[in-house]
């Protein structure tokens, strides 16, 4: 089952003033994949419109869906996308097709969200608009017309990981859900556990990597302290697809502050993908 990357520099859907980062980071961790198995969505060049949604920039969000999409559809069945942002909105797309292609199949898909936020705000809820705070929600079917996931995914089904810093109404809705929570200094041995009470074939894995300790790992838009090492991340990985299959990846907000903070991050972000592509080489 080889890898497809997928490069979506999109920076529309966070509200940092840093976001355009995003764009760098994207190319960045392009560089250094196989270009041969690599595709890029264009992003569009302006900011785009909230058109009474409560997203902001709603606009841009929805044409880069709709384009990344198109992407999806040109990757062969069986095989690995892995979906590179850019912020965490691109996930709508990925995981929406991921779930699809279950459902079609008569599987169940869990999906790990590797995250130092929930991203469970809706448009009502949002202290920012910001779209890359609402994807969990939207992919959950809740949210702005236009932008919730068609195959909805079972709230029963999601795990987050490394996440610890909600807002007030997202651990409300955490609560009255029964959403697991796995937190940063457990994952490594805690995560395979809850991925196996979820009861699942099929696993997606979204990585944002806020979800590391910004002592190890400072290149993005929001850092946030008391975060899970690289090999704990990596060790998590691997028992979250554990006995599973993984149908999708995600690997989302790497924003550089310069050329030099690439080169440092390089090797943090080379075994990440590692670790969500090995899946691919692993016998079954």
């Amino acid at each position: 089952m080889p890898a497809r990357f997928v490069v979506v520099p999109q920076w529309q859907g966070s509200s940092s003033s840093r976001a355009m980062r995003l764009i760098d980071g994207a190319e960045a961790i392009r560089g250094d994949l196989p270009s041969s198995a690599t595709t890029v969505v264009e992003v569009p060049l302006g900011a785009g419109d909230a058109v009474g949604t409560g997203v902001h920039r709603y606009s841009a969000v929805a044409t880069v869906r709709e384009r990344l999409r198109d992407a999806l559809a040109g990757v062969p069945e069986g095989d690995l996308p892995l979906v590179v942002g850019g912020d965490c909105g691109v996930e709508l797309a990925a995981v929406e097709r991921a779930a699809r292609s279950a459902a079609a199949r008569g599987a169940r898909l869990g999906l790990v969200w590797f995250d130092a936020h929930p991203d469970l705000n809706t448009p009502a809820s949002s202290p920012s608009g910001a779209f890359c705070g609402m994807v969990l929600r939207a992919l959950i079917g809740e949210g702005a017309d236009g932008l919730t996931a068609s195959t909805p995914v079972d709230p029963r089904r999601v795990v987050l990981a490394g996440t610890r810093n909600m807002d007030d109404q997202e651990a409300e809705y955490v609560a009255a859900t029964g959403i697991a929570v796995v937190g940063a200094d457990a994952i490594a041995h805690g995560l395979g556990a809850a991925v196996d009470a979820l009861d699942v074939d099929e696993v997606y894995l979204h990585v944002d990597l806020d979800v590391l300790d910004p002592g190890e790992f400072d290149g993005v838009t929001d850092p946030q302290p008391f975060g899970a090492s690289v090999a704990d991340v990596t060790a998590a990985i691997a028992a979250a697809s554990a006995g599973r299959r993984v149908v999708g990846a995600g690997l989302t907000m790497f924003a550089p502050a310069s050329p030099e903070d690439v080169v440092a991050d390089q090797g943090t972000i080379l075994r990440i993908v590692s670790a969500l592509t090995a899946s691919t080489r692993a016998p079954r």
